[in-house]
């Protein structure tokens, strides 16, 4: 229980970090908003969440949170250290973000504006770089994870001699295939976040550990 109510608020730089989760988690709604639209693959999580509720008939934002809820029982079992308020931003707001960015786009943008495969790519790149970025953001500021990136960390733990990045793309395999077994299209991008996650997640790891130190509790 001690460790749970450290991930929520016994951090240094509490308020700081809050602040860049806050607004990780922003950035990864407005960017998995247009990647929805831009259909080209998201990442494994957002693929998979997509199928089961367009199968079952409920809203992205409301299976989201239900999902997350139900693997949350499974992380305070075997991981609590990895909760804080970026479990509980990432479990309710993003895919809420999603559908309010979804819902603004459907009405300021033209019907036909993802039509053509050139607008694709240009909103496709700049969307893909920063919901990477967004994601290895939120997780290496150590504020507490979303059950699903919880998950691969409780596994880092238990096999310490396995690379995260090597789990983390293993585990985004196995998400993928439960998304494609639903329904879910396996885009381009699909492919390249589930190679880019992991690797980009450490790598930013260790940027903000050496220049940012106080973001990750190591300053």
């Amino acid at each position: 229980m001690k460790a749970i109510l450290q991930g929520f608020y016994q951090k240094e730089h509490f308020w700081r970090r809050l602040g860049v989760v806050l607004l990780a988690v922003f950035g990864m709604g407005f960017a998995l908003s247009l990647l929805l639209l831009v259909d080209m693959g998201t990442d494994p999580c957002s693929m998979m969440n997509k199928a089961i509720s367009a199968k079952i008939g409920m809203s992205f934002g409301n299976w989201q949170a239900l999902m997350n809820t139900v693997l949350l029982v499974l992380v305070v079992i075997f991981g609590g250290r990895n909760l804080g308020f970026g479990t509980l931003a990432n479990m309710f707001l993003i895919g809420y973000f999603v559908d309010f960015f979804t819902w603004i786009w459907n009405r300021v943008l033209p019907a036909d504006f993802f039509t053509t495969l050139p607008v694709r790519i240009a909103v496709l790149i700049p969307s893909v770089i920063l919901f990477i970025l967004t994601v290895a953001l939120y997780v290496d500021v150590d504020m507490g994870t979303a059950p699903y990136d919880a998950i691969p960390i409780i596994i880092s733990g238990h096999l310490p001699k396995v690379p995260f990045k090597v789990i983390r793309i293993a585990f985004d395999f196995s998400v993928t295939m439960i998304g494609f077994s639903f329904g879910g299209k396996i885009g381009a991008m699909t492919v390249i976040m589930i190679l880019a996650l992991g690797p980009v997640i450490q790598w930013l790891g260790d940027i903000m550990k050496k220049h940012f130190p106080a973001l990750t509790g190591e300053g």
